[in-house]
């Protein structure tokens, strides 16, 4: 089933990649016309992360409800919509099968053509939604499972200038605030505290890794032999937060920083989970005072969310329309998806 994607106006996509089971009707890549997450934080917060297998049978009960709600919401019906999109990775593989089988049954119903998604594509595409930017740019995705800075060239051009060696940004997080004992999500949870901290409390050093790739490991354990060094009593969680997140935004945007220099563009976008961290966020707008128009998107399209799967079929032509695309579980954005 071979289409032209980008003259498709209204996409509904579905969205199962991890702990959120959701489903969007978006028209012409911008415009929101429903948006619907059902999460699973409080399941999986007593295990204090993800639990695979439980979070594909909540996919599973949750997955009609978010798609009656989409269409209820958009106040629309199916016979209106010109294609549907599900991610097909990466991501959890039995989590990614709820999605991606809804969507794609979806479009066998109402014989609609099938746009499979590169989530991490569309997490950058959520920089589109409400929006009028467009490429070229440089983006800076930070999730649970990815850090990379990506020169988006074009709609169908895309590079990896560099990315992760170890730990993601938002592992990084997680893996920080359970060594202080946070509660789950502990990123969000290191967010808040470290607003209430000192950032210079302590000198955590950075990485030399070259190029514009990253590495988090080191500072992860750094962090650690901090918290050993204090009695559980007296452990001083915010500065240790504060000293921490302000190692991994200084290091984020001195990359994002000499990857504008080496372009010689004028806009940058953040996109990922971790988008919504506010002292990256803050890092990352504050390049506007050497004249970059920085982009990031609402909150609730940093998270997971079908929304920017809608829009990234829509606008990217590297998503596959083969019925065919199977799940994966891992994948570079120079890869075929199918």
């Amino acid at each position: 089933m071979n289409i032209e994607t980008n003259n498709k106006n209204i996409i509904m996509a579905i969205e199962s990649s991890c702990d959120e089971t959701a489903c969007a009707i978006v028209k012409n890549g911008r415009e929101v016309l429903s948006n619907v997450v059902a999460s699973q934080i409080k399941t999986h917060a007593k295990y204090g992360g993800v639990i695979p297998e439980i979070a594909a049978r909540e996919h599973l009960e949750a997955i009609n409800m978010v798609i009656e709600e989409a269409f209820e919401q958009a106040d629309i019906k199916p016979e209106q919509i010109d294609a549907f999109a599900g991610t097909a990775g990466p991501g959890l593989v039995g989590c990614l099968l709820v999605g991606l089988n809804a969507a794609k049954a979806l479009s066998l119903v109402y014989s609609k053509p099938f746009i499979a998604v590169n989530h991490l594509y569309g997490h950058i595409s959520a920089n589109f939604l409400d929006s009028d930017i467009e490429p070229p740019f440089i983006a800076l995705l930070v999730s649970g499972g990815h850090t990379q800075i990506v020169n988006v060239k074009s709609f169908s051009d895309i590079e990896i200038m560099g990315e992760t060696i170890d730990d993601a940004c938002g592992e990084a997080y997680d893996k920080v605030a359970r060594l202080m004992g946070l509660p789950y999500p502990g990123g969000a949870t290191l967010d808040k505290l470290a607003q209430k901290g000192n950032p210079c409390a302590f000198k955590f050093t950075e990485a030399k890794v070259d190029g514009y790739n990253f590495s988090f490991s080191g500072l992860k354990t750094a962090v650690l032999r901090v918290v050993k060094s204090f009695d559980e009593k007296d452990l001083p969680v915010n500065d240790i937060c504060a000293s921490f997140q302000e190692n991994v935004s200084s290091t984020l945007i001195k990359k994002v920083r000499k990857a504008l220099e080496e372009t010689k563009y004028t806009q940058a976008v953040i996109a990922g989970g971790v988008a919504a961290n506010s002292e990256i966020r803050k890092k990352m707008f504050a390049l506007s005072d050497i004249g970059i128009k920085v982009h990031a998107p609402e909150m609730k399209y940093c998270t997971d969310n079908a929304s920017m799967i809608a829009s990234c079929a829509y606008f990217f032509k590297n998503n596959s329309t083969d019925i065919d695309t199977e799940v994966f579980s891992r994948v570079k954005y120079n890869e075929k998806i199918s």
